[in-house]
């Protein structure tokens, strides 16, 4: 088999959550560690996550003259969940994030739940100019009065508009522009442009499945139809759909992501996807089969950016509601995803999607040095390679004849995390995550476990990429077809690296990156 890992050890750079204006000062963690700009313990050093407090969901995703826009379910106030404003950060790269103000704060009319954001080109909305078309959000109101009286009809849809390119918003007088059915939950709009049938839709979840409304102008909705009640995974409550059309030569498809918890492949929060035909009114998925969009515990609510022309990008949220609010960081809690492409493969299955880091990544990496052909025959230990300390690395080697391998990650007070590979030789073929002696696992019972994916794909060879940050690992197998997102909190930085084999191994080409903070 041949395989290419990238692995990625930051070195422990740390931040300060105070820095909202984006001044690099320095504060005190707990025990009186004196600390600097993103550099606390546990923080990611190059995947996104807030200045301070707590962060959740990804919303209203547009991508606007040359300018990525991610907002997030944000609580300004506390680092665990509370009343919710849409945070906003934007990019040029997909990299490198600059944050901005709030976007989006609660009203009278409840929280600012999840949501999506469309560029309305030819002003439909008739919010801008023909000069100046808006950008508009569409979300969800979350009354939490109604909630509290036992009501149903306490989520609503509501719209803002920007006329600069996203900046600053308005909310629209008439809101909300879409009320509740009765239906308790009613919530996390997917809007899009429908070219065949000349109208925007939207798609939302609606408890065990997701409806579909139509608008000419973003305003009025009509009800088109529901899907999903009889199909897909159902251990919990549906969330946060996306849709959207891929290509293969010849072939075209929409596909319908859905997230739902708990009722995860292996526990708790996930996405689950669909791939099918779209008239305008009805989705019909091609398969009854469940497929998972990621084999881990943390790759939660993810969903695209609009406006991005036949390039799908992909970002999600590296948690899981099991434990989301109880994970060991203080200043801020949570990040996200890398941004990944999402594309159709053909497989034995069928058509299924693909995922992928996008290649904007490697231009935070630094090549160390590389290695020929050698032999593994039980264990290699890549610490003692070079004397450079890496914050990243990447391995690309070929192996005949194995039935597993594992990369060990590890420090000398004994945490370890293992990523690896059980071959048809031992009766199985899936990769795994073991994060069971990873560091801090005690916060929630369901935390530390081991975690399984079936491997997708029937070729000999297996292409692998791993990016380790301070506290994520992101597990790509076979281009894409099995992926893994798993976080963990070391007690010291792990700075060991083996690769271990239950019978020799044969590399060729073993090649070393560093990945640089996006926050230097």
């Amino acid at each position: 088999m041949r395989l290419l890992i990238y692995i990625a050890f930051p070195v422990c750079f740390l931040s300060d959550s105070s820095c909202s204006s984006g001044e690099k000062s320095v504060h005190r963690e707990q025990g009186g560690q004196e600390t600097g700009y993103y550099q606390e313990r546990h923080r990611p050093q190059f995947h996104f996550s807030p200045e301070s407090q707590w962060m959740n969901d990804p919303n209203g995703l547009v991508f606007i003259e040359g300018v990525y826009h991610l907002f997030y379910q944000h609580f300004p106030d506390s680092n665990i969940w509370g009343p919710m404003h849409w945070g906003h950060a934007i990019s040029t790269d997909l990299v490198h994030w600059e944050h901005k103000p709030v976007g989006l704060y609660p009203d009278e009319h409840g929280y600012i739940y999840s949501g999506s954001a469309v560029y309305d080109s030819d002003n439909t909305s008739g919010l801008g100019t023909s000069d100046n078309p808006p950008v508009v959000a569409i979300f969800t109101y979350h009354d939490p009065s109604g909630e509290k009286a036992g009501k149903i009809d306490f989520q609503n849809q509501g719209i803002a508009f920007s006329l600069d390119n996203g900046e600053t918003w308005k909310k629209y007088s008439g809101n909300p522009v879409l009320k509740n059915p009765g239906t308790r939950d009613f919530r996390d709009p997917r809007v899009i442009w429908h070219e065949p049938s000349d109208k925007w839709i939207m798609v939302l979840a609606a408890g065990d499945h997701v409806s579909f409304y139509s608008s000419t102008d973003l305003i009025r909705w009509s009800f088109e139809s529901d899907f999903g009640s009889r199909l897909g995974a159902h251990g919990g409550v549906w969330e946060c759909p996306d849709l959207f059309k891929l290509e293969l030569p010849g072939v075209e498809k929409w596909v319908l992501l859905v997230s739902i918890n708990p009722g995860g492949f292996n526990g708790g929060s996930a996405t689950q996807y669909f791939i099918g035909e779209f008239t305008g009114k009805y989705f019909m998925a091609d398969s009854p089969i469940t497929r998972w969009l990621d084999y881990g515990m943390d790759n939660y609510a993810g969903v695209t950016w609009s406006n991005t022309g036949s390039r799908r990008i992909f970002i999600g949220w590296m948690s899981n509601w099991l434990y989301a609010n109880k994970v060991p960081t203080t200043i801020w809690r949570s990040a996200m995803t890398l941004p990944r492409e999402l594309n159709l493969v053909k497989t034995i299955n069928g058509l299924e999607l693909a995922s992928m880091p996008v290649p904007e990544i490697y231009q935070i990496r630094n090549e160390e040095f590389s290695i020929g052909h050698f032999l593994v025959e039980s264990t290699f230990d890549l610490s003692n390679q070079s004397n450079t300390r890496f914050s990243a690395f990447e391995l690309s080697f070929l192996i005949k004849n194995a039935s597993s391998f594992k990369v060990r990650i590890s420090n000398s007070i004994g945490d370890s995390l293992v990523v690896g590979y059980h071959g048809f030789k031992l009766g199985d073929n899936r990769f795994y995550i073991d994060r069971r002696g990873s560091g801090e696992t005690d916060f929630a019972p369901e935390f530390a476990g081991i975690h399984f994916s079936p491997r997708r794909s029937l070729e000999k060879d297996i292409h692998v990429q791993i990016f380790f940050d301070v506290s994520s690992v992101e597990f790509f197998a076979d281009h894409g077809q099995t992926v893994m997102t798993d976080i963990f909190f070391p007690d010291a930085i792990l700075d060991k690296i083996e690769i271990i084999a239950a019978e020799n191994l044969e590399i060729a080409d073993l090649k070393l990156y560093g990945i640089n903070s996006i926050w230097d």
